[in-house]
């Protein structure tokens, strides 16, 4: 495009991505070797932030965020992400639902057309349908959790409120398999992240996936989407828990190209409807039970909502945390992700019986995966990562001859011929296929060499059916960089009626990893301690020019009803802490009751005295 006024003109072309600062090198030779051109340099993206403005978003429904706002500990920690500079700028996600409230005023300035279509009446136009009790809200729901826009006075904020947010509908109507393909499939270079919260029916009696082709989108896009770097599919574990289902009978969230997400309540307990399987890599908040304020996001009607909830509000959280990541470093690889986001989970307060320790001394729940995933761990983590050597994949085929269930088989098989290639696992698969006169009865375990199991499948009373597994995958995530060498121990068990029966005709392992020592890697979560100096009692007294003191530790960002302050006025002294907030305010740029920049819930905000009113 011509500057307007300039004799500059800007040239955009595709092959390289935004943040690349390395030249392209036939560009730069056309260029260098045209005698017309006079002066020409590749334009890189640079980091601004705004002057003055703090952390804290000012929007009026932020108070209310409780999952991001420093209302419950741990949250999710998106704070220390954006005080980093991190706010998803340059990065783009798609919802997969059923419509996208385009002109919403609280997505519009972020909304993405490219990142949108309406494959239920095949158009670019992803607006949901309205009338009929208005049902299709879903996706705008879900789309203003990762992206609403920030301090413009409307609603709450996004996770990442800088990124580029598309809608795909395809949800309000019949959907075929080839639907589901060309929505995974949607523009592949251009959209980075894709949000899904939906799957097989949660009933807890079906054993379904992806079809041919929605299968071969997943694999196309890992290996072709975003440059190279592979496509991220955010998915939604399911909300089948009150059914007794069960995720590792759903073929997307089991899918190893699919980052699978659990819920959690505030208080660290587990929600009625969530499922559990070994295929959840992380958790985020979905509702909370001790007060009447859920999600708050974006809602139909140009309206917005406190009431979004279930693991279908969990996976946009993790969606728009994974932006920020990806603004970090835009170089990581759908693996990469995956590492990084298991190294940024934390078992914290999420309660659970099955928390165990895995070969590598990580805890890990089929509840929850890793923990509740933290953004100020990730894109700490993401901006020192140093990427991974190539997948590799190693299959043993355990079953020749079909061999009776009964009350119990365990088959034993040594992969040592894998330890070749794989020194340090990432998901580990078990395909089998058997028959069984009540599915649901059976439940099946792997245990590795390194004395981890991992529950395949848990007892589904629903599901009555005789049709066994047919060639099924299983997958888990709670080898993750164990060695894969010695004996693993498949276990089928009956935990029916004794006059079930059946048999296994077929069991292969498939082990996925890498030829690199991964434990040998320093964890993201050691952070450097930043206190230059403490008191007897341990607490900071000095955390040097660049964060702030607040209650004894060291802060990038002052939190709500708190301002960033020098300690002192002796001009030698750098030191800066977090002084409270007249109590009026929210968040505040000094201590008196004018100068509020925004405010509690139940007071508005008076733009010209800056002060907050009971209304």
């Amino acid at each position: 495009q011509v500057m307007e006024g300039e004799p500059f003109y800007h040239f955009s072309h595709r092959g390289t991505r935004q943040r690349a600062l390395s030249r392209h090198w036939g560009w730069h030779m056309r260029l260098s070797r045209d005698p017309q051109v006079l002066w020409f340099e590749q334009q890189t993206v640079k980091k601004r932030s705004k002057r003055g403005t703090g952390v804290v978003p000012t929007d009026p429904w932020f108070p209310k965020q409780w999952y991001m706002n420093n209302d419950v500990h741990p949250d999710l920690n998106i704070l220390t992400a954006w005080s980093r500079g991190y706010t998803g700028l340059g990065v783009v996600l798609t919802v997969l639902d059923d419509g996208l409230e385009k002109d919403h005023p609280d997505l519009a300035a972020n909304y993405d057309p490219l990142a949108s279509y309406d494959f239920n009446s095949n158009d670019p136009d992803p607006q949901p349908r309205y009338g009929d009790g208005d049902k299709n809200w879903h996706g705008t729901r879900c789309a203003g959790e990762v992206a609403a826009v920030a301090n413009n006075g409307i609603c709450g904020a996004g996770v990442a409120y800088n990124a580029k947010i598309g809608g795909v509908r395809m949800l309000d109507g019949s959907i075929m398999d080839i639907v589901e393909a060309q929505a995974l499939s949607l523009q592949p270079q251009h959209i980075h992240i894709y949000s899904a919260s939906w799957g097989p029916e949660d009933d807890g009696r079906t054993v379904d996936g992806p079809g041919v082709l929605a299968a071969a989108a997943f694999h196309r896009g890992v290996i072709q989407g975003r440059g190279g770097l592979g496509s991220i599919f955010i998915w939604a574990s399911g909300n089948g828990g009150t059914n007794y289902d069960n995720c590792n009978c759903d073929g997307y969230t089991n899918s190893i190209y699919t980052v699978s997400v659990g819920s959690v309540l505030g208080d660290g307990h587990r929600p009625r409807y969530s499922e559990s399987c070994p295929a959840i890599l992380t958790t985020t908040y979905s509702s909370r039970t001790t007060s009447t304020v859920q999600i708050v996001t974006t809602d139909l009607h140009h309206r917005c909502t406190d009431k979004h909830t279930g693991t279908s509000a969990s996976a946009p959280l993790a969606a728009g945390m994974v932006a920020l990541a990806l603004e970090a470093n835009p170089a990581l690889t759908w693996r990469d992700l995956q590492h990084l986001i298991i190294r940024a989970s934390k078992p914290a307060h999420l309660q659970a019986e099955d928390w165990a320790e895995n070969g590598v001394g990580r805890r890990v729940s089929h509840y929850y995966g890793y923990g509740l995933l933290d953004a100020g761990l990730l894109v700490q983590a993401a901006t020192t990562w140093t990427g991974t050597r190539p997948q590799e994949k190693c299959s043993v085929q355990a079953v020749q001859l079909p061999r009776d269930i009964g009350s119990r088989l365990t088959i034993s098989t040594d992969v040592s011929s894998c330890s070749e290639s794989i020194r340090s696992l990432e998901h580990v698969q078990v395909q089998l296929s058997l028959s069984y006169s009540r599915r649901g009865d059976l439940v099946v375990a792997l245990s590795s060499p390194m004395g981890t199991t991992s529950t395949l499948v848990t007892v589904r009373p629903y599901d009555t059916s005789q049709d066994g597994y047919k060639d099924w995958t299983f997958m888990s995530t709670h080898f993750w960089d164990e060695n894969p060498k010695g004996i693993w121990t498949l276990r089928l068990e009956n935990r029916g009626d004794d006059k079930n029966t059946g048999q296994l005709s077929s069991f292969t392992l498939h082990l996925h990893g890498t030829d690199e020592d991964m434990p040998a890697r320093r964890s993201a979560a050691t952070a450097t301690d930043e206190c230059l100096r403490r008191d007897e009692q341990g607490a900071c007294e000095d955390c040097g020019s660049s964060l702030y003191t607040h209650h004894g530790s060291c802060l990038s960002y002052c939190p709500p009803r708190y301002y960033g302050r020098a300690r002192s006025a002796t001009p030698g002294d750098t030191a800066r802490v977090c002084a409270s907030c007249h109590p009026s305010c929210y968040t505040c740029q000094g201590a008196s009751a004018n100068n509020c920049t925004s405010c509690p819930s139940g007071r508005s905000f008076q733009d010209i005295t800056h002060t907050c009113e009971h209304p």
